[in-house]
């Protein structure tokens, strides 16, 4: 069974690329977003404010795009972003916060 995963591709108010991402992001599913990610040139707003679950998998996808992500992430994902090292690379930005980037 396919761990459930939603990419929603769009634009933001600004007309920045996005892609909203929700469920959990497992080795099952990796590649969906590795795809996602690699159709989608330049720079990109990920969303993970839905994302429940993260595993090592996704993080890999995450840093293969890093250079170019700002990531939108819930209270729940930031500490994994951090410790992983990925928040050093990417723009993180906690979702709702307004007070501008976390690494």
């Amino acid at each position: 069974m396919t761990t459930p995963l939603t990419l929603a591709p769009g634009r933001g108010p600004d007309g920045a690329a996005r892609l909203a991402v929700g469920g959990e992001i497992d080795m099952s599913n990796a590649g969906r977003l590795a795809e996602a990610l690699d159709s989608r040139p330049g720079p990109l707003v990920v969303d993970l404010t839905e994302v429940e679950y993260l595993d090592s998998a996704g993080l890999s996808v995450l840093f293969a795009h890093a250079e170019r992500l700002e990531l939108v992430v819930p209270p729940l994902l930031e500490p994994v972003l951090t410790v992983s090292g990925l928040a050093t690379l990417a723009t993180v930005h906690r979702s709702g916060a307004r007070d501008g980037p976390q690494g």
